[in-house]
């Protein structure tokens, strides 16, 4: 259950992306966005290649198509261990190479496996513990950065008038 107080400390009215950060084993990823229209996890090759895990991959090619039929080629799949205050799960992520502005997308896999609750107008996540409702605060100011980014690129591709 979600109440009002959930949203206190938030920068409101609001209409931002939840971005979280996550372990991956034992490495605190930032600029993490939980997406429910994802059908997949993504991590991006430069993740693993900064932890040292590009060792661990599958190489396998598919074809993931966003809303907008753009599409991008994974590069494999990999396994990961996920720690979300105190819960760990093996998670299993598309590669890919490319910049996607974050540097993982939690898909309905993970947040199924979770048993995640999110709500981006609260920017919580929030999911049952063996010693109750454990929850995940979104990190506003990192959703607001990338928005600014993404609405600067978008700016930057304009043509001139």
């Amino acid at each position: 259950m979600f109440t009002d107080e959930d949203a206190d400390g938030l920068l409101l009215p609001h209409n931002d992306t939840l971005v979280i950060y996550l372990n991956v084993l034992n490495f605190k990823i930032k600029r993490v966005l939980v997406d429910l229209r994802r059908s997949v996890n993504i991590v991006q090759w430069r993740v693993l290649d900064q932890v040292k895990l590009t060792g661990r991959f599958v190489p396998t090619t598919k074809l993931l198509a966003g809303f907008n039929l753009a599409s991008m080629t994974t590069r494999g799949d990999i396994l990961l261990l996920t720690d979300s205050k105190g819960i760990t799960k093996m998670a299993f992520f598309e590669v890919v190479d490319g910049d996607m502005g974050y540097n993982i997308i939690l898909g309905r896999p993970w947040l199924y496996e979770m048993k995640d609750v999110p709500l981006t107008y609260h920017q919580l996540l929030k999911f049952p513990t063996p010693e109750g409702i454990n929850q995940v605060r979104g990190d506003q100011p990192a959703a607001r950065d990338m928005n600014a980014i993404s609405v600067s690129q978008s700016k930057e591709k304009e043509p001139a008038t």
